[in-house]
């Protein structure tokens, strides 16, 4: 699939009516919104451009925000199947925001996605983006596609959200991203907030130099940062005139104000965390610019939502190869 970045200059992108020729062109995808749009009373084409001010309020309805999770989680007889460890960790979702789970996937499973992704690079059916990325190999992948639906991740991801979910995308990184800290709630939004939720599976181990992944353990109690926020001169046929950097500036002078601790994930290969929408986490800096960190995430939504990329003002494109 051409996306939207690469088919258009920089500057051009502020105008929206080039998203909407593009929408309209990748129609079927959009469809996934149209009972949503429904249900919450959305009067707009699925072809337009969508954001939080179309919305009348601005926090989350996900079940482990509005109460706790020490006394939720036990409440579904789900809960009762799980690990003891996982349990431990789904009653402490919602203070922490996030969840380790050690060695989810083994060698096998692991070294098959790193010579799958090696296969797709070397046949150049996958291409680093200009950050990096080789997005959407679930849409090219059988196997990727396969991982994405590991029954034993979407009945976790599934539990911590109330809802069954759909993977969007995949990303894999050869090397760290060095990305500073975010929330995806800007790039993968929901109505109602809350019902994204992401996996970042370790490929190879990590250490320091190889630029490890950083979070900030409870941060996904903050109000959610949206355009409204840092952004300015929005308006029926342009985006605002704030750039993405100057996202990055708010979302860490919220987390220095906040005092929130940073933590740095020094995973060994087959591990995996989950964090919540609005956690915020990033790269650290590559120390070594020679090694790897070969890894994969998965954003997932739930499904009977509205989705949609707050900071494009687009809606999501699922389904379409």
């Amino acid at each position: 699939m051409l996306h939207l970045h690469m088919r258009f200059p920089e500057k051009l992108k502020r105008f929206k009516f080039l998203h909407w020729v593009y929408n309209l062109s990748h129609y079927k995808s959009l469809l996934h919104n149209r009972e949503a749009y429904k249900k919450y009373h959305i009067h707009k084409p699925l072809v337009g451009s969508i954001s939080s001010k179309d919305f009348p309020d601005k926090t989350s309805r996900a079940w482990l925000d509005l109460g706790d999770s020490k006394n939720l989680a036990p409440s579904k007889e789900a809960f009762h199947q799980f690990s003891a460890n996982l349990q431990n960790q789904l009653l402490a979702w919602s203070d922490n925001g996030y969840m380790i789970l050690e060695h989810f996937f083994d060698d096998e499973k692991t070294e098959a996605i790193n010579q799958e992704i090696a296969k797709l690079v070397q046949k150049k059916r996958l291409s680093p983006t200009h950050d990096n990325k080789l997005m959407f190999a679930n849409k090219i992948s059988p196997l990727i596609k396969h991982i994405t639906y590991e029954k034993k991740l979407l009945d976790i991801l599934s539990f911590i959200l109330d809802k069954e979910v759909v993977p969007f995308q995949t990303i894999h990184f050869i090397y760290g991203s060095g990305q500073r800290a975010h929330s995806d709630s800007i790039h993968m939004t929901t109505y109602p907030l809350g019902y994204l939720i992401a996996v970042w599976i370790a490929l190879e181990d990590t250490n320091m130099d190889n630029g490890p992944l950083f979070y900030y353990p409870g941060s996904h109690r903050l109000p959610y940062l949206l355009n409204q926020d840092f952004n300015e001169g929005s308006n029926a046929f342009t985006l605002g005139k704030k750039d993405y950097p100057d996202y990055e500036d708010a979302i860490e002078k919220l987390l220095t104000q906040q005092k929130y601790e940073k933590k740095i994930f020094l995973a060994k290969k087959g591990d995996l965390l989950i964090w919540h929408a609005n956690l915020a986490h990033g790269g650290m800096p590559i120390v070594n610019p020679a090694l790897t960190r070969k890894s994969m995430v998965i954003h997932y939504y739930a499904k009977e939502v509205i989705k949609y990329h707050e900071i494009s003002e687009r809606p999501s494109l699922l389904g379409e190869a």
